[in-house]
């Protein structure tokens, strides 16, 4: 299974401390909008997501069709036979993608330990 792309999503207090402290390591805005509160933050092949006001707690992301640089991959797993895959393994689902649509769609799952995990396909 190919999940594409890996960040964390945090949920941060205040965005504004939370990047400076995260471009004193190294990262640097690769995305988003600090005005709507959420950006994606870079260093190398590492990526984090910083939100404010968003979600509860910290969300890991995999990004089915994206490289790291946010290109979409010419081959990879969408995100209803992901989908299809853990449900025939039976991993409970919180939200699930259509399976009658193609394109951008996302599911939501917990692991054991009660960590989200997103799996969001933009393409």
């Amino acid at each position: 299974m190919k999940l594409g792309a890996f960040s964390v999503s945090l949920n941060v207090k205040d965005i504004k401390v939370s990047k400076d402290f995260y471009e004193k390591l190294g990262f640097t805005v690769f995305a988003g909008d600090l005005e709507k509160n959420y950006l994606i933050m870079k260093n190398e092949d590492s990526l984090i997501g910083l939100f404010q006001g968003m979600f509860e707690n910290n969300i890991l992301t995999f990004n089915p069709g994206w490289d790291t640089n946010a290109k979409k991959l010419d081959r990879f797993d969408d995100v209803r036979e992901i989908q299809k895959s853990l449900k025939k393994n039976d991993i409970s689902l919180h939200q699930e993608a259509d399976d009658s649509t193609s394109g951008p769609a996302s599911i939501v799952l917990t692991d054991p330990d009660g960590n989200a995990i997103l799996i969001d396909q933009h393409v």
